[in-house]
């Protein structure tokens, strides 16, 4: 069997894992061996925190719509029902965007709510 020289192929493999590294402190930028394990690292926490992401700002959206509603005299639990019973689809995104940018949009939604729970 031929023998196989691996010099291009690994170069090329280390290259890669030092461009990602790029702008990180010490050896961690320069240095192959501490290189690929920050590299490592660093995917990981960036893998886990796209997930994260997603909640970080679901859990600001119902914040922000819990402090519009409040204001208008309704808890956010009873908002979100209010908007399921009048048949107002709207996501979380927008009717937080709503809330800080249109009180006004937002306080008319939030009577819409009322009066559909009142029925």
């Amino acid at each position: 069997m031929a023998r196989v020289k691996r010099s291009v192929h690994a170069r090329k493999k280390r290259r890669k894992v030092l461009e990602q590294a790029k702008g990180y402190w010490g050896l961690k930028s320069t240095n192959y061996k501490y290189a690929k394990e920050q590299v490592e690292r660093s995917l990981s926490y960036a893998y886990r925190d796209r997930k994260v992401k997603k909640r970080e700002f679901r859990k600001l959206w119902i914040m922000r719509i819990n402090a519009g509603a409040r204001a208008n005299g309704l808890s956010y639990n009873q908002f979100i029902s209010g908007l399921k019973a009048a048949e107002i689809e709207l996501d979380r995104k927008v009717l937080a965007d709503l809330a800080a940018t249109d009180p006004a949009k937002f306080g008319e939604l939030v009577a819409q709510a009322k009066t559909a729970l009142a029925q």
